[in-house]
C-alpha cells in the first residue's frame, strides 16, 4: 500500500514546518508549495528538506493551483499559508483579503475540479472571535473581527464551510489560537519578547519596546496545534473544531516569566511606545477546546511556563551560537593578517 500523501500549503512557516515533520513521522509523502517568486526563507524546514518535495503555485493564481494539485495527486490538503500577521493586515489590507481570504477559494476551486475526493484543512484563527461576544470562545461563539486580517479568515472558514454544504468536499476549518514556538517569526510579541528577554540577559540590550501589556490571549505550543490539524481529516465526517488551552495569559504576564527565566526583574527593562497599541484592539481570547477534546481525542500538552522558558532557551542558544561564529571569524580573520 502506497504511502498516504499530504500538501501543505505555507511549509515553510512556524506551523507548516511542525506539521511537515509531525506527517513524516506518520510516513506521509509530504509536498510543499511555495511561490516561485518567494523570497520567504525555508530555514525552518532546512532539516527536512531532503524529505520533503517543493513544489510551485501561488495563491493568487488559479491556474498555478489546479496545475500543482494534478501534478502532486495529494490525498489531504492542509492550507496554512496566508499574511499572518495582524498589525501588517492594517498596512496592506487588500493584500491580506487576497491571499488570505480569496487563496482559499482558489485552493478550494481547484479542489472540487482537480478530485473533489481530497481532504481539505483550512487554518481559521482565534481573530475571528475578536470582539469576542462570551467567554471563553466555542465552535459557535459569533464572530466579530477587529482587524482586516481577522475579517480575511472569517471570509476563509466560511467559504470552506461552504464548500462542504454545497458541494460534499471532506472540508475542515481548525480555529486555532494562538499558538508559539521557537520557530515563530520576531515580529510576533512572544518572539519578540523571548529573544529581547535573551539579548538583554546576555549584555547585547538593554530594554525592549512593547504596546498593550493588558491584551490577553490563550497561546500554546504549535508543536501540539500541527496534532489537532491532522487529527481533524482523520474523523469520518468533516467538521469545524476550537483548538486551544482553555487558559488565558496576559502579555504582562507573559514577559514577567520570560524575564524571570533568565533571573530579571521585567520592570528595569519594558517600556511602552503608544504607537505598538492596535487600531482596533482584541482584549480578551480565551477558547473552550471541549468538542476537540472530546472528537478528536486531542489536548494541549505543553504548559504555558514551559512554552516561554523553550523559547527563551532556544533564543539564548541561537544568539550564542551565532555569538561563537563570528568570534571563529574574527580568530580567521587576524590569523590570516598575521601570517599574511
Amino acid at each position: 500500500m502506497s504511502a498516504r500523501r499530504a500538501l501543505i500549503t505555507g511549509i515553510t512557516g512556524q506551523d507548516g514546518s511542525y506539521l511537515a515533520e509531525n506527517l513524516l513521522e506518520k510516513g506521509y509523502e509530504v509536498y510543499g508549495m511555495v511561490r516561485r517568486r518567494s523570497t520567504e526563507s525555508a530555514e525552518r524546514i532546512a532539516h527536512i528538506l531532503d524529505r520533503v518535495e517543493i513544489v510551485h503555485g501561488d495563491l493568487l493564481d488559479q491556474f498555478s493551483l489546479v496545475r500543482m494539485l494534478e501534478k502532486v495527486e495529494p490525498n489531504e490538503i492542509y492550507n496554512l499559508a496566508a499574511q499572518s500577521f495582524v498589525p501588517a493586515s492594517f498596512r496592506e489590507p487588500v493584500l491580506t483579503a487576497e491571499f488570505t481570504a480569496v487563496g482559499v477559494t482558489r485552493l478550494l476551486e481547484a479542489v472540487r475540479h482537480v478530485d473533489p475526493k481530497i481532504r481539505f484543512y483550512q487554518a481559521s484563527s482565534s481573530e475571528m472571535f475578536g470582539k469576542v461576544r462570551e467567554t471563553p470562545q466555542s465552535e459557535n461563539t459569533p464572530f466579530h473581527p477587529r482587524s482586516p486580517y481577522g475579517v480575511a479568515k472569517v471570509y476563509g472558514h466560511w467559504i470552506t464551510v461552504n464548500y462542504r454544504e454545497s458541494y460534499g468536499l471532506f472540508a475542515c476549518s481548525g480555529i486555532l489560537f494562538n499558538h508559539e514556538s521557537p520557530r515563530r517569526g520576531y515580529e510576533f510579541v512572544t518572539r519578540k519578547v523571548t529573544n529581547a528577554v535573551a539579548r538583554i540577559s546576555l549584555g547585547l540590550d538593554d530594554h525592549v519596546m512593547l504596546g498593550n501589556l493588558d491584551a490577553r490571549r490563550d497561546w500554546g505550543f504549535a508543536g501540539d496545534y500541527v496534532e489537532a490539524m491532522w487529527r481533524m481529516l482523520q474523523q469520518d465526517t468533516p467538521g469545524d473544531f476550537v483548538i486551544a488551552t482553555g487558559e488565558t495569559h496576559s502579555v504582562e504576564q507573559m514577559v514577567s516569566l520570560a524575564f524571570a527565566h533568565v533571573g530579571l526583574d521585567w520592570n528595569d527593562h519594558v517600556r511602552i511606545d503608544p504607537s505598538l497599541v492596535r487600531p482596533a484592539e482584541v482584549d480578551l481570547l480565551v477558547g473552550d477546546p471541549s468538542l476537540a477534546n472530546e472528537q478528536l481525542g486531542w489536548k494541549a500538552k505543553t504548559t504555558f511556563a514551559e512554552l516561554i522558558g523553550m523559547m527563551v532557551d532556544a533564543d539564548l542558544r541561537q544568539l550564542r551560537r551565532n555569538a561563537r561564529v563570528l568570534e571563529v571569524e574574527k580568530e580567521m580573520r587576524e590569523a590570516e593578517t598575521s601570517s599574511s
